[in-house]
């Protein structure tokens, strides 16, 4: 079973508590981790931003990050929301296997 991290940013910490609950109830992730109060600073349509938001991490199998990007999708308020999947490489063997049993 390969494991993945899914970084993603949300707009306020209601969202990230909907989006984060939602992904652990529907197996599609074993934990979701919330950070709040980061500021971004990025260009959207021709002008320079900056925003509070909130960053969702979210531990799940590779073989579901597709079903769980269109779920956040889904769920997110953004037009173009930030959802990007990184592999995991290593780390606690006994995590890593409890992301395999806590998900689909």
């Amino acid at each position: 079973m390969e494991a993945v991290l899914v970084y993603m940013t949300v707009g306020s910490m209601d969202e990230a508590r909907k989006i984060a609950s939602a992904l652990v109830e529907e197996r599609l992730a074993a934990c979701a981790n919330i950070l709040p109060q980061m500021e971004s600073v990025y260009q959207w349509k021709g002008k320079i931003e900056n925003d509070a938001e909130v960053v969702v991490i979210a531990k799940t199998k590779a073989s579901l990050a597709e079903k769980l990007n269109a779920r956040v999708l889904e769920l997110h308020s953004y037009e173009v929301p930030c959802v990007v999947t990184m592999p995991i490489t290593g780390g606690n063997s006994e995590f890593l296997a409890w992301i395999g049993e806590e998900t689909l």
